[in-house]
């Protein structure tokens, strides 16, 4: 009898010490977060586009420096890596992503962004941290100042890594190209978080397995013969072309696709003729194509052209152009780290504040990281507060999404939780024992 009481005291205590410790970490972070929303609207009004990240790459050196981890910029063009030292044990990278977007900001907020720039085609744009990457990095830095000022709850090695240009899919395989695991310690697993537009503060997501989609730009130029709009028949009409394949294309999805298999293939735009009375020689279309699946991606390349081809000769055209670009790998988070990771999550923010979530059709370059062999693992991070999405269900609004100029994250409470989850995430990973 004594000894099943001995078993269960000690049981409780281990309880009651990790939830000290767990609820220390929210306690921390209530503490540093007028410093910490200080960070964060400083970066929210100075964005910066993709691959320009100078100032924001600059100010999360300067941050992770101060904690005294070892700094390396530069990586990856505008990359930033952050190495915290903690005697034997595995090493566990903490991803942040540094860019904004081509927005102009619409909200009220005090520090809302005023910034304009021009665009790599020379347009005039302005610059917005419309998709929380704002967020993202002072999530980074407060986890990163909890875990070098509390050595004494974890060992092993923490990976800080500031990444540029993941907006335009290309920041990830900049920095691995650039040595991430061959100059730095190669990580057994890495973590990252992302805002998600509607879900309540307090709140965080997860999903094992596919999150986020394959993303590919299509380019495609149907070819024609240009002449009078009077005389169609004299001509081979690139826009009639282009036409019959835009209905076409849905047919990949709808016809030659298994239902049971996310696709999505969107023409979202284009671009034919000059003038009323012109048939001009070409017509361009720009398409999005999302899958999940490396078999069903290849399959829908494969119809594209197939499908183009056809169009044109169908209308006894020149072959079109085709040409991919901007590929993102789909985003599958390692099962076996979740199954880790979601217990710690439900154990500092309590059960009903953690929940499964469905896949996305949007795309993240974070995968890039898990098809280079490390274990990844995303999740979703409440960022509107539930008045905020009360109120906008009432009036029969849904919240603005990410990228949308209206979009603000309620940044004390997302933060917190932001702060709160990541940080025990890497203490359970990195356990003294």
């Amino acid at each position: 009898m004594h000894r099943v009481l001995l078993f269960v005291a000690v049981v409780f205590f281990s309880m009651s010490s990790a939830f000290g410790a767990d609820n220390r970490i929210t306690d921390w972070s209530k503490q540093q977060m007028e410093e910490l929303l200080g960070i964060y609207s400083d970066f929210h009004s100075n964005p910066e586009l993709s691959f320009r990240e100078e100032w924001t790459a600059a100010r999360l050196a300067e941050q992770l420096k101060k904690i005294g981890a070892e700094v390396t910029t530069g990586v990856g063009r505008q990359g930033v890596v952050g190495v915290i030292k903690n005697g034997e044990g595995p090493v566990i990278m903490i991803r942040t992503d540094l860019d904004a977007l081509p927005v102009i900001e619409a909200t009220d907020l005090s520090y809302a962004s005023k910034v304009k720039t021009k665009d790599p085609k020379g347009n005039d744009v302005g610059v917005m941290h419309a998709c929380g990457h704002d967020i993202h990095i002072t999530c980074q830095i407060g986890t990163a100042r909890y875990l070098a000022s509390h050595k004494d709850e974890w060992r092993g090695t923490v990976l800080l890594v500031g990444q540029p240009a993941e907006e335009v899919g290309g920041g990830a395989e900049a920095m691995l190209k650039a040595g991430l695991f061959t100059r730095f310690p190669k990580p057994a697993y890495a973590l990252a978080l992302h805002v998600d537009a509607a879900l309540a503060t307090g709140k965080v997501g997860f999903k094992a397995g596919y999150i986020l989609a394959n993303v590919d730009s299509v380019d495609i130029v149907m070819k024609g013969k240009g002449g009078h709009g009077a005389f169609p028949h004299t001509t081979i009409d690139p826009i009639v072309q282009a036409a019959h394949l835009v209905v076409d294309l849905q047919t990949l999805v709808s016809r030659e696709n298994s239902p049971f298999e996310p696709a999505v293939v969107t023409v979202g735009s284009i671009h034919g003729g000059t003038k009323h009375n012109i048939i001009g020689d070409n017509c361009r279309l720009q398409l999005t194509v999302r899958s999940y699946s490396p078999e069903v991606r290849e399959k829908l390349i494969e119809g594209i052209k197939r499908k183009a081809k056809a169009a044109a000769a169908s209308a006894g055209a020149a072959e079109p152009t085709i040409e991919l670009s901007d590929w993102t790998p789909a985003t599958k988070n390692d099962a076996d780290l979740v199954e880790r990771v979601v217990p710690t999550f439900r154990r500092v923010l309590g059960e009903d504040n953690v929940i499964p979530v469905e896949p996305s059709m949007g795309g993240e370059d974070f995968s890039q990281y898990g098809l280079a062999g490390v274990p990844i693992f995303m999740f979703r991070l409440g960022s509107v507060n539930a008045n905020r999405l009360q109120e906008m269900k009432k009036e029969g609004k849904t919240p603005p999404s990410l990228h949308s100029p209206f979009y603000y994250p309620d940044a004390r409470e997302t933060i917190t939780t932001g702060v709160t989850a990541m940080t025990a995430a890497v203490i359970d990973l990195l356990k003294k024992n």
